[in-house]
């Protein structure tokens, strides 16, 4: 992932910050819970393709 995307992206719910976690391939928003996919280093920032994180990520 691009360094410069990773510090300019904001979850698109909550505009808070997220995390990159790059064995999974995901943005992870920790106040909403949610994993938002990568797809060939593109983030797929829409709520309806998101995640929600399980009890043991947080």
């Amino acid at each position: 992932m691009d360094k410069t995307l990773l510090e300019i992206l904001a979850c698109p719910i909550c505009k808070g910050e997220l995390l990159y976690d790059q064995t999974n391939q995901e943005m992870i928003c920790r106040f909403d819970r949610l994993a938002y996919p990568i797809m060939n280093d593109i983030p797929i920032m829409l709520e309806s393709r998101a995640r929600r994180l399980s009890a043991e990520e947080e």
